[in-house]
């Protein structure tokens, strides 16, 4: 259920409906628009009689939501979030957002030569792996506090953000000191303490599919950061596990236009992991702007053939200045902007 407040409602209108929703047992969800104010309903709602709210002073309509997803619906915020970063970086609105470093933090030398070849062609988000889950225990497992440290260092000196993956509850506090975005990744996206920690850690966060998981189960695993107070969340299309071998895995690329139908949060693709194949990355990037993402996650390595981690799929700085030509020129044919 969304309450839609009247645009000239005042403070002690929006007061009554909070202790009114609170006395019936459930928590409210303000979100502040430039005209209206929507208040959504947290908690088991089918008691709720129609006519409970609409006749307090200053409530506009009452709108049932049916799918259980209701913060991240286009029913609860119907325009597009625009989630501001340091940096001047801005992930949904008119620009793409361009995401860019390499797979894994390995040296000092090797993230500046990677963060400086991307900040060169315009990005203004650096990402790295600090903490690396793989799917060997064998594998490289990443730096860890340290490689929290060299992404801060770099990217400050850069006037870059920083956006690096949590992989951990308990490890929450430490990457929101050190990042300004948190990534879940595909495995984690069904760990539900790991979302209510991110949802109240106070950065905005990039919530990525599932390798098996629908575009419904997405939707709700962000919910559970915004219900958790966090109302800067993107999703993230990364591939799926099909029958197809030919790639890493299938990018759903229909996915983008679902999602931006049913949500107003900002959409992204990853054609590093999807594709798992650098020829291919610059192919499926510019289907993804074509198709309306609102931002791009690309792996950028400056010797991918010696990458600790995913080398096969990451971009050498060469490779990766030919894809920012290619997002430019489509992103203009479809009407956006980018870096």
């Amino acid at each position: 259920m969304v309450i839609v407040m009247q645009a000239g409602a005042s403070e002690e209108d929006l007061a009554a409906v909070l202790d009114r929703i609170g006395s019936l047992g459930l928590a409210p969800h303000v979100s502040r628009g430039e005209e209206r104010t929507i208040v959504g309903l947290i908690g088991d709602e089918r008691p709720v009689e129609d006519g409970t709210f609409e006749a307090l002073p200053g409530v506009e309509r009452v709108v049932r939501i049916l799918h259980p997803a209701k913060l991240a619906s286009r029913d609860f915020h119907p325009e597009d979030r625009v989630i501001e970063l340091p940096g001047g970086a801005r992930l949904g609105g008119q620009e793409i957002c361009v995401m860019a470093g390499p797979c894994a933090v390995e040296s000092a030398e090797q993230l500046r030569e990677a963060a400086e070849a991307v900040r060169a062609n315009g990005v203004k988000v650096l990402r790295g792996g600090a903490f690396k889950p793989r799917t060997s225990p064998y594998s490289f497992q990443g730096l860890g506090e340290k490689g929290l440290l060299l992404l801060r260092e770099i990217a400050d000196s850069l006037d870059m953000a920083v956006i690096t993956e949590v992989v951990t509850p308990q490890d929450v506090p430490l990457v929101a000191e050190h990042a300004d975005v948190l990534q879940i990744g595909a495995r984690n996206m069904a760990n539900y303490e790991l979302l209510k920690s991110a949802g109240s850690a106070g950065k905005p966060v990039v919530l990525k599919r599932g390798l098996g998981s629908t575009v419904d189960e997405l939707l709700q695993a962000a919910e559970y950061l915004l219900a958790h107070g966090n109302e800067h969340v993107a999703l993230c299309e990364r591939g799926i596990r099909t029958f197809e071998t030919a790639t890493r895995f299938t990018l759903d690329i229909n996915a983008v236009p679902v999602l931006k139908q049913l949500t107003s949060l900002p959409v992204v693709i990853d054609p590093s992991h999807s594709t798992g194949h650098a020829p291919l990355v610059a192919p499926i990037a510019r289907a993804g702007i074509a198709a309306g993402a609102d931002g791009l996650l690309i792996e950028v390595h400056p010797n991918p053939a010696e990458a600790l981690s995913d080398g096969a799929q990451s971009l050498d700085p060469a490779g990766f200045a030919s894809l920012m030509d290619d997002v430019r020129r489509v992103a203009a044919a479809v009407g956006r902007s980018s870096a």
